[in-house]
């Protein structure tokens, strides 16, 4: 082990508790022990992942949340006492590992309930509650410590809690507790003085206008989080660890308004000299431990930082309250070995908290600990799998179902979390297998292959791998994405798949394979606007950033154009986006951190955003737009570049397309699920990555293992 690291391998104690090290798995939506967003029970998948990382040395392990009161059919969760006595067995099993675990209990979402369309049209449909209220009760499940706006959506009443409601709430807390104890958890985490959740809504003067003994002064806000660990060490006795989820500071300018770093605000929720009171008081109260970042969901990317946000961007706040505590503290925030090993010997904090790199590497320690620093599949930020709730102007969140409840899974890491779909099977066929393009999708479809014990040949027309992600990781902000591409590059060279570089394949009729997989990308669209020659396309400005001059107009506020937005914005130029949409990012699955970070930064950057706004012409000295109110106006600019997403580009013939065609209507007629797969004399022709259709990087990879498992 590289000897910086080696103060994240010492031992510290929570209470009584002896943890192994300092690094903490924290806690994920959707890797809960009692299940997720579906009646609560002993989770068999979620145990998996979480033995898995704890037999790859991490020291302290937090499932992911289980609410108290199931938000499915609205059971408690101490009721039905089997599922303790499964988790019993695991934990016997569990500690072999010599790891610890605290189960990380919530009173639930309040406001920050993350409302689809479906639990709009229950809260606003008198009939739909009423039948739905046994198996979803909207009007509960939203309920704050205050009438309330919903972060989400407008159309959600936020109502709220009563009396009542709290001494059930203070109850399940410690009688759940309880069960966990006697079950062999080492200790419980109280869900959360943090994030904007809903006992954060109770500390906090912007969401909490009460006038009973739960509201008004300091003792009064922050009475129900100490209610609650008060009840839980009274139950389960002075000694048995609490831990308590903590943001230090909200970083909130108000309802739906963060506080990007470094800007100047008056903050609304919790500031530094309030949290300096609070986490003492706290901690006199009965907690054991701070498990520290900062933010709402009102300024979500600092709980859930995207790339755009610096690296250990929670330390310096964590370290200052540290002061003012006895208790360990943890931080947790895009935090990097290197810096939390320097920090914990330096005292500053006690432990560092990681939650996503577990998804997309489950043996990241290990690596570290063996000096295999380059083998560690990095986490990109990008919240496609584990995390994708979008919303943008109009909408809710626009997660799929399928998505909301099954969370934690891993945009680049498939098996995370669906390791029964998601499989390394020994072909007992090998065969010879072409690869056409060395693109994400192309070289995730090789290794997965070359593991099953297949032969495989990458045929790539340029001289590097990674296709259209090494313009996609071009930005400055992107070092994780650039992290992913040396990893790709190094799994490549160590299973020794053969890639013939500057091979463009003309034909398929030309390859010697008993299958080949397309692989071959994407090409931008190019829409029809006068002068749209003097524009540049998004991937031209990536590949060479001195094609942008000092004024840029850029022609689509997506995910893509913005986040070329932002590079210029960092490099000082002066940057325009136009957008037809009524707000940026109006894609849907990019996780709010991500989008809500974007549409603050760039405006406060000083980019002049112009939505419901169409380019008419595109000029050498700037564009022609017209407004939706009809009138027309001119954005100087040196450089123009239309960032408006891209087709596939499945290098078919004629032919071969009407084939392909043919065979997906016939597949639709018979109510298949179509599936694009072409045969001919070429062989069997396998369609992965943007080649089969245009998505991120999880459909992308997702696809490839969908493919690849089959051959």
């Amino acid at each position: 082990m590289n000897k910086k690291y080696e103060p994240l391998f010492t031992p510290w104690k929570i209470r009584d508790c002896e943890i192994k090290n300092r690094i903490v798995q924290t806690s994920m939506g959707g890797t809960s022990i009692f299940g997720w967003m579906e009646p609560n029970h002993f989770d068999e998948e979620a145990a998996n992942f979480l033995l898995e990382r704890a037999k790859n040395n991490v020291g302290l392990i937090l499932p992911g949340i289980a609410p108290i009161k199931n938000p499915f059919m609205g059971q408690w969760l101490y009721k039905g006492e089997g599922k303790f006595r499964k988790l019993k067995v695991f934990m016997d099993e569990f500690h072999k590992t010599g790891s610890k675990m605290f189960v990380q209990l919530t009173a639930g979402f309040g406001r920050s309930m993350a409302v689809s369309e479906l639990m709009e049209k229950i809260a606003t449909n008198k009939v739909l509650k009423v039948l739905a209220k046994p198996f979803m009760d909207v009007d509960y499940l939203c309920a704050s410590s205050s009438p309330n706006p919903n972060r989400w959506s407008d159309e959600i009443k936020t109502r709220q809690m009563t009396l009542e409601e709290i001494d059930d709430m203070i109850y399940a807390f410690a009688k759940t507790a309880k069960l966990c104890k006697d079950a062999g958890v080492d200790g419980i985490e109280v869900h959360a003085v943090h994030e904007g959740y809903l006992l954060d809504q109770f500390t906090m003067k912007y969401t909490n206008q009460r006038t009973d003994q739960y509201g008004g002064s300091f003792e009064n806000r922050y009475r129900l989080p100490v209610e609650i660990v008060k009840a839980i060490k009274k139950e389960c006795g002075e000694d048995y660890p609490v831990s308590l989820r903590y943001s230090v500071v909200s970083k909130t300018k108000g309802f739906r308004m963060g506080a990007l770093p470094g800007e100047e605000y008056v903050e609304v929720g919790r500031d530094m000299e309030e949290s300096e009171r609070a986490a003492k008081y706290l901690q006199d109260a009965g907690y054991d431990m701070l498990n520290c970042d900062n933010g709402t969901y009102d300024a979500w990317y600092w709980a859930h930082p995207p790339g755009y946000m610096p690296e250990n961007c929670n330390l310096d706040d964590v370290a200052h309250i540290k002061k003012f505590v006895d208790i360990p503290v943890v931080c947790a925030g895009k935090m990097t070995p290197d810096v939390a090993a320097e920090a914990i010997a330096n005292n500053e904090i006690d432990g560092m908290g990681v939650a996503r790199q577990f998804l997309a590497d489950p043996e990241w320690v290990t690596k570290l600990m063996e000096d295999r620093m380059d083998d560690i599949r990095p986490c990109i930020h990008c919240h496609n799998g584990c995390f994708n709730m979008g919303h943008h102007k109009g909408i809710g969140n626009d997660q799929d179902l399928k998505d909301t409840m099954g969370m934690a899974r891993c945009a680049i890491n498939p098996r995370t979390m669906q390791t029964r779909k998601y499989k390394i099977v020994p072909t007992t066929s090998p065969k010879n297998v072409a690869i056409v393009g060395a693109g994400i999708g192309g070289m995730e479809a090789a290794i997965v292959l070359t593991k099953r014990g297949h032969k495989v040949t990458i045929y790539e027309k340029s001289d590097r791998l990674g296709g259209i992600f090494n313009e996609a990781a071009a930005p400055s902000f992107k070092t994780a994405d650039r992290a992913l591409l040396k990893w790709y590059a190094k799994q490549i060279k160590d299973l020794g798949i053969n890639v013939e570089f500057n091979h463009e394949v003309k034909s398929y009729n030309e390859l010697k394979a008993d299958e080949i997989i397309v692989a071959t990308g994407s090409t931008a669209n190019i829409p029809p606007i006068k002068g749209v020659d003097h524009a540049i396309e998004a991937c031209e400005y990536l590949s060479d950033k001195s094609k942008a001059g000092d004024k840029v107009a850029i022609i689509g506020g997506g995910l893509t154009g913005c986040e070329i937005a932002l590079d210029l914005l960092l490099q000082g130029k002066k940057v325009a986006v136009i957008e037809m949409q009524n707000d940026l990012v109006g894609a849907k699955g990019v996780c709010l951190a991500n989008s809500s970070y974007l549409r603050e930064a760039l405006p406060y950057m000083g980019a002049d955003i112009r939505l419901e706004t169409q380019v008419v012409a595109i000029e050498e000295d700037g564009v022609i737009v017209r407004g939706n109110d009809g009138k027309e106006d001119k954005i100087t600019a040196d450089t123009t570049i239309v960032s408006i997403g891209y087709r596939p580009n499945p290098l078919l013939n004629e032919q071969l397309k009407a084939k392909l065609q043919a065979g997906l209507a016939k597949a639709k007629a018979k109510h298949k699920r179509p599936g694009k797969i072409l045969k001919g004399d070429y062989g069997t022709l396998h369609f992965v990555g943007d080649a089969d259709k245009v998505g991120n990087l999880r459909t992308v990879i997702w696809r490839a293992w969908d493919v690849a498992m089959k051959i």
